[in-house]
């Protein structure tokens, strides 16, 4: 084992044995460990500092004072903390107790005489999530900070918007759109093949460094062809054309901007490689009727649209292969002229009671290449 500490672990157990024992098993595997004798000193130690400082907490349950059922209910009701990861260990061994401490947010429940090499595996996968969910932390803080800078007359609400619903938010026809109504759209769902693989086995380092690049690339086309970006989550986005801005050729910008985004994903995929990242790139695109509008609650908002359109681009993109884009038969009839696509035939797709037409596009037609709008 490293010698190198890469994490620091509270023990909780009113048994000064048992937290001796513990503690000393954490140090064996090169992490930190401070000791609480209660859950009420405990919640005092994470609640100095937020939680920044505890990357795991291992937690008896039956204790004096504040016992550990209620300790873990009081950490996940603390935003602060909720993201820390507990792992049970106690001599009460009852499927009762395991049930109801997972429901309650545990990482994991290990009875007591515990087994070494497995509360290590529990440490290590508990010490990459709490990581990951730190290094996002600081990156949404430190995009927050830029979005300030850029935009500091800008209404509050327009720092979580894409460019064109930001627009919206200051006219009288803009408040409308926001409180929603229907449209035609092009919705365009895009993923990674092979990142659930990867993120399984790479240092919460390199996930994250990935998925920055990949998001950049990727947004800088999608802000190029003029769409708009309902949300990132991990290595899937979601855009759709011809709302909030009407766009007369919306389905053909969606097809430019999919291509675009696959030939800069080649890239990418050249640079990763030399890493050892197996990864490729799907997308599927979808035109049809959506209800769009804001969701969520004061203070956070987003400009979003619901509607089968968007759970088929979001099934297509699914079912494609790495360097496919996969068309509607609505979409690819729309743009017929500007592709150069191949028939798949009928596929079934989830959420859908019937088999649908689906064409993938091979490239552009050389007549047809222009640059965005």
């Amino acid at each position: 084992m490293s010698a190198d500490v890469s994490g620091r672990v509270l023990v909780v157990d009113d048994s000064r044995v048992n937290r001796s024992l513990l503690a000393r098993a954490v140090q064996e595997q090169g992490y930190e460990a401070e000791e609480a004798e209660n859950g009420q000193a405990a919640l005092a130690r994470l609640a100095s500092d937020g939680g920044r400082e505890i990357d795991a907490v291992l937690l008896d349950l039956e204790m004096p004072e504040l016992d550990g059922y209620e300790t873990l209910s009081r950490m996940k009701a603390d935003p602060r903390l909720r993201h820390v990861p507990v792992i049970i260990i106690s001599a009460v061994d009852d499927l009762a107790s395991v049930v109801r401490c997972i429901e309650m947010g545990a990482t994991d429940y290990l009875p007591r005489p515990f087994d070494v090499a497995i509360l290590r595996a529990r440490l290590t996968a508990s010490m990459a999530t709490k990581h990951l969910h730190d290094m996002e932390r600081q990156y949404s803080a430190r995009q927050a900070e830029l979005l300030e800078t850029i935009e500091r007359q800008s209404a509050e609400l327009a720092h979580f918007l894409s460019p064109q619903v930001a627009a919206l938010v200051s006219s009288q026809e803009g408040h409308a759109l926001l409180e929603g109504h229907r449209r035609l759209i092009t919705a365009v769902f895009c993923d990674l093949r092979g990142f659930t693989a990867f993120s399984e086995t790479a240092e919460p380092e390199e996930l994250f460094g990935v998925l920055r690049e990949y998001q950049a690339a990727m947004g800088e086309l999608v802000v190029q062809y003029g769409g708009t970006l309902e949300h990132f989550a991990g290595d899937g986005l979601l855009v759709f054309f011809n709302d909030p801005q009407l766009v007369a050729d919306h389905e053909e910008q969606a097809v430019r901007m999919a291509v675009a985004m696959r030939d800069r994903f080649q890239t990418l995929q050249q640079r990763w490689h030399k890493r050892g990242y197996d990864l490729g790139f799907g997308v599927g695109i979808a035109v049809g009727h959506a209800t769009l509008g804001r969701i969520g609650f004061e203070g956070r908002y987003d400009y979003g649209a619901i509607g089968m359109v968007v759970i088929m681009a979001s099934r297509l993109s699914s079912e494609a292969a790495a360097g496919q884009i996969l068309l509607s038969q609505r979409a690819f009839a729309a743009v017929e002229d500007l592709v150069v696509g191949e028939s798949i035939g009928e596929v079934s797709l989830k959420g859908f009671s019937r088999p649908v037409p689906v064409h993938n596009v091979v490239g552009l037609r050389e007549e047809a290449a222009a640059p965005a709008h």
